[in-house]
């Protein structure tokens, strides 16, 4: 049995016991929860990648100094910002890693939801609108404020405040890193780390041109996993880095 097999049979299984809770909708409701357990599962990694989120802007102004101190000097620059990080347990790339093993997953969960890999679910309801329809589907029946139209409209104004909280919080995390200097393609990950400071950000608001193309049942994964995104990140803004528990 290949893993959309398997997926799809318990997705189905998950909406048969969802039925008596939502009805019609009971498909819609298992690919939140589906989606809401697998990011459960996926925790530990975005626990680590917060820590070396944090991490890295806590050595933000060690880098710095070191910037000034050897920007004559690369291979020292390289040498030294390496040793700090060997220090602190963490590396450049400490908080993108996690992130990156997700991807697969990430992948898999879209693609069972896009597709007939999903068995029939794409033939299911959400609140009257076919889980495998679009936007353009939902304006050429009823408009954008039509029974359909307005599923959308509520995903909409859901993945614009998420999107919204996620690009200010992106941009305050890329401010307490300090901005590349010259000599700073030196420093290991510094360069990946300057390139993904200025993408991520934007990134947040793709979301919203991707739910209102892809099939209902793909937007509300999306929709499920980036609010998931937002809230986890909130809840592990505290979290202490291996130094503090030191």
């Amino acid at each position: 049995m290949s893993v959309f097999a398997f997926l799809a049979s318990l997705l189905g299984h998950v909406a048969d016991a969802l039925d008596p809770l939502f009805g019609a909708s009971a498909a819609a409701a298992a690919v939140v929860l589906l989606t809401m357990a697998v990011r459960l599962a996926l925790h530990p990694l975005a626990r680590s990648a917060a820590r070396g989120e944090r991490t890295r802007a806590e050595l933000a102004p060690r880098l710095a100094e070191l910037k000034r101190k050897h920007r004559k000097n690369p291979e020292r620059l390289q040498q030294e910002a390496a040793e700090m990080y060997r220090e602190a347990g963490s590396s450049p790339l400490a908080g993108c890693l996690p992130m990156a093993v997700q991807l697969p997953v990430f992948y898999v969960m879209y693609h069972l939801f896009s597709t007939d890999g999903g068995g029939d679910l794409l033939r299911h309801t959400l609140l009257g609108a076919p889980l495998g329809d679009r936007w353009t589907d939902a304006l050429a029946d009823g408009g954008p404020l039509g029974a359909r139209g307005l599923v959308y409209l509520g995903l909409f104004v859901l993945v614009a405040a998420v999107a919204t909280w996620t690009y200010v919080r992106a941009r305050k995390a890329a401010a307490a890193v300090a901005a590349p200097a010259a000599g700073d393609e030196e420093v290991p990950g510094a360069a990946v780390l300057a390139r993904m400071g200025k993408v991520l950000p934007l990134l947040s608001f793709g979301t919203l041109v991707t739910v209102a193309v892809v099939p209902l049942a793909a937007g509300l994964y999306l929709v499920t996993s980036t609010t998931w995104t937002a809230v986890e990140r909130l809840v592990l803004q505290p979290l202490r880095t291996p130094a503090e528990r030191a």
